[in-house]
């Protein structure tokens, strides 16, 4: 796993081939309330900066010919944090999908939302809804955010969901494979991963897309998520282009 130096030129080219982009970018989003911490302001103003941060870092992604992009937004270990933090974050989401809706519709944007969403709220729900089915027919380049998402608990309802199956007779135990259990998760029909990147300098993967992530390339950033910038996004597709993905072969 890199821990990558950060260009501070403010022209960051793009010196790689079309081909070497990787076609599925994941990003665990953190740091939001550490950055708001050092710089003496309130929690909330660090989702507010981050929101404005993800905004660039989608635009910047599409314009650079990345197919998907999934965004860790809420795990579903986050409801143990304040409550007005989180109604906050509630209403950052819904706030999304209303003024995000007719730009995501110019820009071809398909919208995808991943996770449990019994737990949300219900009007916050119908936004995402409206924001799913008015993007739907779009192919070229998919949002997909992760909201009350965990990969364990993914699991377990992927398993729950085989299980059932057997039981009633549609499905035979002896032909469960990778494929199988790939197609029960959340993200059934997207691509896995090629890069994933996290802010914040942690080293770990926080319960995010375990299975799907199994040959995904790690980068890192001390950069807390309201200070990354394209020039990091940059530096990490540049990283990316220069190793080579053997799966557990030989090249």
């Amino acid at each position: 796993m890199a821990t990558a130096p950060v260009p501070e030129s403010k022209n960051s080219p793009v010196d790689f081939a079309n081909e070497q982009i990787p076609q599925h970018v994941a990003i665990i989003m953190d740091g939001n309330g550490r950055w708001a911490q050092r710089n003496n302001l309130p929690r909330i103003e660090g989702h507010r900066r981050g929101s404005q941060t993800a905004n660039r870092v989608i635009e910047e992604c599409q314009r650079l010919g990345v197919r998907q992009l999934t965004l860790y937004c809420l795990s579903n270990e986050n409801w143990k944090r304040p409550t007005a933090e989180l109604e906050f974050l509630m209403h950052l989401l819904q706030q999304f999908m209303i003024e995000s809706r007719a730009e995501m519709i110019e820009r071809k944007i398909k919208l995808s939302i991943i996770g449990r969403r019994d737990k949300l709220p219900r009007d916050v729900q119908i936004e995402m809804d409206k924001s799913i089915e008015m993007t739907s027919k779009f192919e070229d380049f998919c949002l997909c955010l992760a909201i009350n998402y965990g990969s364990r608990q993914e699991i377990v309802d992927a398993v729950k969901k085989i299980a059932q199956d057997s039981a009633t007779g549609e499905l035979d135990p002896a032909t469960i494979d990778e494929t199988k259990i790939s197609e029960s998760l959340y993200t059934n029909g997207m691509p896995d991963p090629d890069l994933l990147i996290r802010t914040a300098g942690e080293m770990r993967l926080s319960n995010y897309l375990l299975w799907q992530s199994s040959y995904a390339e790690l980068w890192v950033t001390e950069r807390c998520w309201p200070e990354f910038r394209n020039e990091d996004l940059h530096a990490s597709l540049r990283d990316y282009s220069n190793r080579i993905r053997r799966y557990g072969g030989l090249v």
